[in-house]
C-alpha cells in the first residue's frame, strides 16, 4: 500500500467555507477585476485540480427579497460575480443553505442557470426535490469526485416535488440526506470521491453540537470521503471516521461581515486534500484573514494565531495537526498520524 501511495496519481482537492458575494462585496468588485477577490491566494487556487465552495448568496438580476417567513439577511451578487468565481478556479458551490433563496425562487432559478452557462458544478438546490438531492460531478485531475449538498436551515426553503429549493435534512432523522445507496450509485457512476458539503447549525460556535457532529459522522458511515462543513462563519476542528475525513467548519472566505474580536470570525484556511484512487493522503491548511470582499494569505501573528486555534480545536477530536512554514498539516495514509475512528464523545468547547 506505501507504494501505491508514492506512484499512484494524485490530484489536490481545494475546500473553502463561506464565499458571499452580495451587499458591500458586490459593489467592491464591480470596480475592480475579477481576480482582485483572491487576493495573493490566488495563484494556490489556480494551482488545485478543483476548488469546493459554498455559495452564500443569489446571483442573479432579481431584486424581490424572500418574504415567505422572516429573515434579516439577503445576499444577492450582480450576474457578473459569476466571473468571479471562474476567476478563482471555483469548480463546484453548493447552494444547500439558508442565502440560496434569499430572492425569491426566481432568483435560485437564475443562480442555478448562471452557474451552468459559467461550467461551475452545483449541488443541495434545484427545480425540485429529485434534482435537489442530485449529486454533481467534478473533474479533478485524473480523479472523479461526485458531490452533493446538504443543510438544516430553513425548512420552508426545502425544494418540493413540484417546486424549486433546496436540499433541507433533519440531522436528528438517520436517513435524512444522502444514503449508502446514493453513494454507491454515483460510485457505479464513475466517481473516485465522495463529498457532501454541508451548511449545517448555528453560527459563532467553534464546536459542533452533538447531533450536528453525530450526522457528520454518520455521512462518513454512508460512504462519503470528506465531509464539508460550513454554516458557523468560523472554523472548527478536523476528525477523521475511519477513513473519511470532516471538516467540521470550514468558516467564511470572502464576506463583508463584522469581525468578532474573540472568535475572529476573519480569520481562516485554504483547505488543500491531496488524494489519489487508494484514498486521501494529506491535508494541508492555509492560513488566510479576510478583508473587505477580499482573502489573503494571513501573516505572522494571525497565521500563529489561527494555527494554535486549529491545532486546539482538532486535538479535541483526538487530531494532532503539524506545524509547517506554510500552515498545518495532516497525513491521512491509513498508518499516518491523521488515521483513526470518530469518536463518540462530545469534544469540550474551546474557548
Amino acid at each position: 500500500m506505501a507504494g501505491a501511495f508514492r506512484t499512484s496519481p494524485c490530484a489536490t482537492l481545494a475546500f473553502v467555507g463561506d464565499v458571499m458575494l452580495g451587499r458591500l462585496v458586490n459593489q467592491h468588485l464591480r470596480r475592480r477585476s475579477p481576480e482582485w477577490a483572491w487576493g495573493d491566494v490566488l495563484g494556490l487556487l489556480q494551482g488545485a485540480d478543483a476548488v469546493f465552495a459554498n455559495l452564500e448568496c443569489a446571483i442573479t438580476h432579481f431584486t424581490r427579497e424572500w418574504r415567505t417567513t422572516p429573515k434579516t439577511f439577503h445576499f444577492r451578487g450582480d450576474p457578473l460575480m459569476i466571473d468571479v468565481l471562474r476567476a478563482g478556479n471555483i469548480g463546484f458551490v453548493n447552494l444547500a443553505n439558508n442565502h440560496a433563496l434569499d430572492y425569491q425562487r426566481e432568483g435560485l432559478i437564475e443562480t442555478i442557470g448562471l452557474l451552468d452557462q459559467a461550467g461551475i458544478a452545483h449541488a443541495g438546490a434545484g427545480a425540485d426535490a429529485s434534482a435537489a438531492a442530485a449529486p454533481a460531478f467534478v473533474r479533478a485531475g485524473s480523479l472523479m469526485v461526485a458531490a452533493f449538498g446538504v443543510t438544516d436551515n430553513m425548512p420552508e426553503a426545502g425544494a418540493t416535488e413540484s417546486e424549486p429549493g433546496v436540499a433541507y435534512v433533519a440531522v436528528d432523522i438517520e436517513e435524512s440526506g444522502p444514503s449508502m445507496t446514493d453513494v454507491a450509485q454515483a460510485r457505479a457512476k464513475g466517481a473516485d470521491f465522495v463529498v457532501v458539503s454541508a451548511h449545517l447549525g448555528p453560527n459563532m460556535v467553534s464546536a459542533p453540537r452533538d447531533p450536528i457532529r453525530a450526522y457528520k459522522q454518520s455521512l462518513a458511515a454512508r460512504g462519503a470521503d470528506i465531509v464539508h462543513g460550513h454554516s458557523a462563519h468560523v472554523v472548527q476542528g478536523l476528525e477523521r471516521a475511519g477513513h473519511s475525513l470532516i471538516l467540521h467548519d470550514a468558516g467564511d472566505f470572502i464576506d463583508d461581515y463584522a469581525v468578532d474580536p474573540q472568535l475572529r470570525n476573519d480569520l481562516s484556511f485554504l483547505f488543500l486534500i491531496d488524494a489519489g484512487k487508494e484514498g486521501l493522503r494529506r491535508a494541508r491548511l492555509i492560513p488566510v484573514r479576510l478583508y473587505m470582499g477580499q482573502v489573503r494569505l494571513a501573516l505572522e501573528a494571525d497565521a500563529e494565531w489561527i494555527c494554535a486555534r486549529m491545532q486546539a480545536l482538532s486535538r479535541a477530536f483526538g487530531i494532532e495537526l503539524k506545524r509547517t512554514s506554510e500552515g498545518l498539516e495532516l497525513d491521512l495514509t491509513p498508518n499516518g498520524a491523521g488515521a483513526g475512528s470518530a469518536s463518540k464523545l462530545a469534544p469540550e468547547p474551546v474557548t
